[in-house]
């Protein structure tokens, strides 16, 4: 992959009854998702912007920030401020619809 995928641009909701294997799948937010006790989620900007949405107080979404970039290898790298290591992620499928995401450990 030299460019992500147009689709990758917006807010996605974890839709962990759908993950497969090693494959996490996210749907938009405004996916009819089954009610859930709390739900983790990601933001990719065009600009390089990055939003990580981990499971705060209460099971209520918190929002962390930073940034995506894609590696020689095609996989998204994403980076954050201060002692967060950064993750490296393989887009396995994206549109409108559905991203489907493998996280690679190194």
């Amino acid at each position: 992959m030299r460019e992500p995928p147009a689709g990758l641009f917006r807010s996605w909701i974890h839709s962990y009854e759908e993950d497969h294997g090693d494959v996490r799948v996210y749907r938009p937010d405004d996916h009819p998702f089954p009610p859930a006790r709390g739900r983790r989620g990601m933001e990719f900007a065009a600009d390089g912007a990055f939003v990580d949405h981990p499971l705060g107080r209460g099971d209520a979404p918190d929002a962390v920030p930073g940034h995506w970039r894609l590696a020689a290898d095609g996989h998204v790298v994403l980076t954050f401020e201060g002692a967060r290591p950064e993750r490296e992620l393989e887009i396995v499928r994206c549109d409108e619809a559905v991203l489907e995401v493998r996280r690679i450990m190194r």
